[in-house]
């Protein structure tokens, strides 16, 4: 590894400031659980100036505000997990921080991060883009704001430009007729990136009916996205395993239609639907179940895969 230089910044001014004078030769040090691994492979190109942002108080905590939630980019996923708010409101997102790798992992790794990141099997998206959030990014010359589903270009690249920093993600929280669940598969049951997931909600009426139904499968599409065509299969109607399955094979349908047919996808085809079926059905739990360690992740031999 070249040598490079280490800047602490204590404000987001601050690091606009060191962004600006930088450009695209500055990296962002949050929780370092990505960049310290990458920096360790061959050929990576090293920055001249790595920024630490992770003494910045004004960009870690939690709030809820009027109606919504507000988190900070330097919230580790174990404050996600113990967030009181978190829980009542966004259990999904509870669920998901809850098996991201290791405790020493979730107590250094941020939400930040995980966004910024991009990586397709970032565990917190998912969930995310199910709550509708949104997110800010900060530079020099302004903020702007935008969906986080608008965010990501492919995998390890989003509309970040170089110069501009996270500052927040917020999200509406979800009404108590609301239930969501977030369900991961990897290799193993811990300390395994997602092979694939789903972050689901869904919300009912008093006569039992699906009012509105948000699928956002990970690890499956080129970029993020809603699967609006298998939402549209649940509103109006009452839950039941055959509308799951149905809504699980037309997210399978859709996965195929933007990946085509690959080695993987005599294994994914089926194994997405049968997520999804089983996200949908935890969904229709009553109350929703509180997360806990080891809930929400399977192992590949549990779906068929050794």
């Amino acid at each position: 590894m070249k040598p490079f230089e280490y800047k602490a910044v204590n404000s987001v001014e601050e690091a606009c400031s060191v962004l600006a004078e930088y450009g695209s030769d500055a990296r962002i040090l949050a929780g370092g659980t990505d960049l310290l691994i990458e920096f360790r492979k061959q050929n990576v190109r090293t920055p001249k100036v790595v920024i630490d942002i992770s003494f910045i108080k004004e960009i870690h905590s939690i709030e809820s505000p009027n109606g919504t939630i507000i988190i900070r980019p330097l919230v580790t996923h174990s404050e996600i997990v113990n967030s009181k708010v978190v829980q009542q409101y966004a259990s999904l997102l509870t669920s998901a921080a809850l098996v991201i790798g290791s405790p020493q992992i979730r107590n250094r790794g941020t939400v930040g991060g995980n966004i910024m990141n991009a990586a397709t099997c970032a565990d917190t998206v998912p969930p995310l883009i199910a709550l509708g959030a949104k997110v800010t990014l900060e530079s020099k010359a302004g903020s702007r704001q935008l969906d986080l589903s608008d965010l990501f270009i492919k995998p390890y690249q989003t509309k970040a430009k170089h110069e501009e920093i996270l500052t927040e993600i917020h999200f509406t929280k979800l009404p108590p007729n609301a239930k969501s669940s977030f369900i991961k598969l990897g290799r193993r049951n811990a300390l395994a990136i997602s092979r694939l997931s789903v972050a689901a909600i869904l919300t009912q009426d008093k006569n039992g009916k699906i009012t509105d139904a948000r699928i956002v499968p990970g690890a499956a599409l080129p970029v993020w996205k809603r699967v609006t065509e298998a939402e549209k299969i649940l509103i109006g109607e009452k839950p039941s395993i055959e509308l799951f399955t149905a809504a699980g094979q037309k997210v399978s349908e859709v996965l195929i239609s933007h990946t085509g047919r690959r080695w993987s996808t005599e294994y994914k085809e089926p194994v997405i639907a049968v997520l999804v079926r089983r996200a949908l059905e935890q969904c229709t739990l009553t109350p929703n179940p509180s997360p806990k360690l080891g809930e929400g992740s399977s192992d590949l031999s549990e779906l068929g895969e050794g």
